[in-house]
């Protein structure tokens, strides 16, 4: 089976991690998307502003659909960083193929994750587009780094067949919605509610 992992804190699911879980089934011939609610974001100090029985309850209700999966399993295994997760997790799903999935925003922030490198070394990558952020990130010092092991897009489809590293840039969906955007609606909202006339 090829399972694509899409991690993040979900903070609030949207119908941007829906778009992207379908367009990675599809491109990389993927049999289910996991996606892996997490308890915190070492990157953002105010995210999550939401519980994880609540994230993982939205997400769940948002991604409706039967090969999208998802799961609260960092806070089972206590770990935060996705190096850690990996290490943790990958040898739980032996005989599975599996591939990581992040937006391009990520690819270009990817080199100050924590061991980043061996992230890249455990498992291929699919980097999915952002609005306004493929030259960002196809520039970034990760993408320049990890070049040489980059597969053209023709060949997407075989990507959890190949051994790590390995990633594929893909150029859909763009869907102009964010998490951080979300959130920070919300909290205006919060501090300004509309008054009923």
């Amino acid at each position: 089976m090829r399972v694509g992992l899409l991690g993040g804190s979900f903070d609030p699911p949207h119908a941007g991690h829906r778009a992207v879980s379908l367009v990675a089934l599809e491109a990389l011939a993927l049999d289910q998307v996991w996606w892996l609610v997490s308890p915190g974001n070492p990157l953002k100090s105010h995210a999550p502003s939401e519980n994880l029985a609540e994230r993982v309850a939205a997400a769940r209700a948002l991604a409706a659909h039967p090969r999208i999966k998802v799961t609260g399993v960092e806070a089972a295994l206590g770990t935060t960083y996705t190096a850690e997760t990996l290490r943790r997790l990958l040898p739980r799903l032996r005989g599975l193929r599996v591939v990581w999935l992040m937006g391009a925003d990520n690819l270009r922030q990817f080199s100050e994750w924590r061991d980043w490198q061996r992230i890249a070394a455990m498992v291929p990558m699919a980097v999915l587009n952002r609005p306004g952020e493929a030259l960002r990130a196809l520039s970034s010092p990760a993408a320049e780094a990890l070049a040489a092991w980059r597969i053209p897009l023709e060949s997407a489809r075989g990507l959890a067949s190949r051994r790590p590293p390995a990633w594929v840039f893909l150029p859909g969906p763009h869907v102009p919605l964010s998490s951080t955007a979300l959130r920070a609606a919300r909290q205006k909202d919060r501090r300004h509610p509309q008054t009923a006339s």
